[in-house]
C-alpha cells in the first residue's frame, strides 16, 4: 500500500509536547511522508528539530533529564519581561540545531508566534530556525519575548495553539494535527515510576517559592494554594483549550490526534519517556482505525 504525504501540525501544551516525538516516530515507521510542518510553542520546537534532522539528538538528551536537571536549566530573570531568561536552555538548543536557516530545510516549516505590540499572529517561515523557535515558545510572563527586526514576539499559542492554517495550500494528501489540550474525562495521568515524589519536590512549587521570595509576598489569598504561577498557567491553558476548538472548527484536519490535557502538567519536563510513549500509542491507535 502506498503511504500518503502529510502536512503535520504540532500544537502547544508545554511538556505534553514531548508526545509530538512519538507521533512523528510512528508516522515515519508506518511509511507516511512528512512534507511540511507547522508548529506553535513546543510544537514549533519539535517540528524544527525534525525538519533539521536533529530530533534523535534532542530525544537522547531529554531522556537523560530528571527533575533536578530541569531545575538547573532555569535562569530566573526577575525584573525583566519574563520570569525565565531561557539562555541556558537555548545554549543547548543552539548546539543541537546550529545556525541553519528555515530556507535551507528540506521541507517547508512554519513557526507561529504572536506580535506583542500589534497583537497579531505571525507566521515565521524564513530566517534563523533557532530564532523562530525562540519566538514561538516565549510564554508570556515565563520567558522573555524574542525581538526579531522591530517586532517583539511571544508564544504563538496565545492566538493559535494549533496552527492548521499555514498548511492549507500544501500539496499533500493528508493534514494531521496533534492537539495537546484535548478534553478527555478519563484521567490519563502519566506516572514516572523512576521518580521518588518525596525526593523530587513539585517542580512548579519550586519555581513558585523563588517567585514569591522575590515578590516578598505577604498576604495569603484564596488562591494561595494554587500560587501565582499556578493561576497563570491554568489561565493560559483554559484560553488555549477554547482557541483550539475554534481553530479546529475553522480548519478541520483530515486526522486529529488528541493528547489528553491531563496526561501531564505543562511544566513536567522530566516526563519525556512517558509522554513520547503516549504519543506513540495514541498515534498507533488512530492509524489502526484508518486501516
Amino acid at each position: 500500500m502506498n503511504k500518503k504525504t502529510v502536512s503535520l501540525v504540532l500544537g502547544s501544551g508545554g511538556a505534553r509536547g514531548y508526545a509530538h516525538i512519538g507521533v512523528i516516530e510512528v508516522l515515519i515507521e508506518q511509511g507516511y511522508e512528512i512534507k511540511s510542518i507547522s508548529g506553535t510553542s513546543m510544537g514549533a520546537l519539535i517540528g524544527a528539530l525534525y525538519a533539521c534532522g536533529k530530533l534523535d539528538v534532542y530525544k537522547k538528551w531529554i531522556l537523560t533529564l530528571n527533575f533536578f536537571d530541569v531545575a538547573k536549566l532555569l535562569d530566573f530573570s526577575f525584573g525583566n519581561a519574563g520570569l525565565i531568561q531561557g539562555e541556558k536552555i537555548f545554549k543547548i538548543l543552539a548546539k543541537i540545531i546550529g545556525s541553519i536557516s528555515i530556507e535551507d530545510l528540506d521541507i517547508p516549516y512554519t513557526a507561529v508566534a504572536t506580535d506583542l505590540m500589534k497583537q497579531k499572529e505571525v507566521w515565521i517561515n524564513k530566517g534563523k530556525l533557532l530564532d523562530a523557535v525562540r519566538a514561538s515558545i516565549a510564554i508570556p510572563t515565563i520567558f522573555t519575548p524574542k525581538k526579531i527586526g522591530n517586532r517583539y514576539l511571544i508564544d504563538g499559542s496565545i492566538l493559535n495553539p494549533i496552527p492548521i492554517a499555514p498548511t492549507i495550500l500544501d500539496d499533500t494528501e493528508l493534514t494531521i494535527a496533534v492537539n495537546l489540550n484535548a478534553k478527555i474525562k478519563k484521567v490519563h495521568k502519566v506516572v514516572n515510576k523512576d521518580n521518588d515524589k518525596e525526593e523530587n519536590p513539585n517542580f512548579y512549587s519550586k519555581i513558585e517559592k523563588k517567585f514569591e521570595h522575590f515578590m516578598h509576598k505577604q498576604n495569603k489569598s484564596e488562591f494561595y494554594e494554587l500560587g501565582i504561577l499556578g493561576v497563570m498557567v491554568r489561565s493560559v491553558e483554559t484560553m488555549q483549550k477554547v482557541l483550539t476548538e475554534y481553530k479546529i472548527a475553522g480548519y478541520s484536519p483530515n486526522i486529529l490526534i488528541d493528547i489528553p490535557s491531563n496526561s501531564c502538567e505543562f511544566y513536567e519536563f522530566d516526563r519525556a519517556k512517558e509522554m513520547i510513549q503516549l504519543g506513540r500509542e495514541t498515534t498507533e491507535n488512530y492509524l489502526k482505525d484508518l486501516s
